[in-house]
């Protein structure tokens, strides 16, 4: 007969998972050892091996909760009546709210994949392969028309914004200058107005 679960089983996973994520972002994943999660966490290591296996286990399950949350929270934005621009700005404040409490989660994704065995980060290269796809199609319908001419830098004007996004994390400071919201908004105006002028110049 299969064991059932405890009420609190979730909670317990998601709690060791988000303080997992907090350690191995602050002390570096190849460097932090099961035994300090396990006081970090403020429960026995054989705690933590029973939701997981190990080290590798543990990362994965961090980096594939967060970018299935990031792909869940952008394919909910809705682009009935909005603009193709407004569709984009709405999906860029999405991501930066997505971001806002998971710095850590968000720095392993770009520190830590690496470290993982090959077909787990195929895995979650496909999430994420799904999450800029939802990007890039809706910054395909700002420009058809320079994007059908031009297929090849869909993917560069992509990443771009990616990468005034990715790198949030290491400067923003609350409190401290602008707001999260509005950096989005600034973003997508950098990236909607260098777009404009580049279609404009090869029309």
């Amino acid at each position: 007969m299969a064991r059932t679960l405890a009420k609190d089983h979730d909670d317990k996973r998601r709690a060791i998972l988000k303080t997992a994520a907090r350690f191995f972002a602050q002390n570096g994943y190849d460097r932090a050892s099961m035994s300090q999660l396990s006081v970090e966490c403020g429960v026995s290591k054989a705690l933590i091996y029973h939701y997981y296996s190990g080290k590798e286990a543990l990362l994965f399950d961090i980096l594939n909760s967060h970018l299935s949350s990031l792909l869940a929270e952008v394919s909910r934005v809705d682009k009935v009546g909005k603009t193709p621009q407004e569709h984009l700005k709405a999906l860029v404040q999405a991501l930066l709210q997505s971001y806002k409490n998971a710095d850590e989660e968000h720095r392993l994704q770009l520190e830590a994949m690496t470290s993982l065995p090959t077909m787990q980060q195929a895995e979650l290269a496909g999430v994420q392969k799904q999450l800029v796809q939802v990007v890039s199609d809706a910054i395909e319908l700002i420009e058809p028309d320079y994007f059908a001419a031009n297929p090849k830098n869909l993917r560069p004007v992509t990443m771009s914004l990616f990468a005034m996004l990715n790198w949030f994390y290491l400067w923003y400071r609350k409190g401290a200058g602008i707001t999260r919201q509005d950096y989005a908004d600034l973003a997508t105006d950098i990236l909607l107005s260098g777009l404009k002028g580049v279609a404009k110049k090869n029309a």
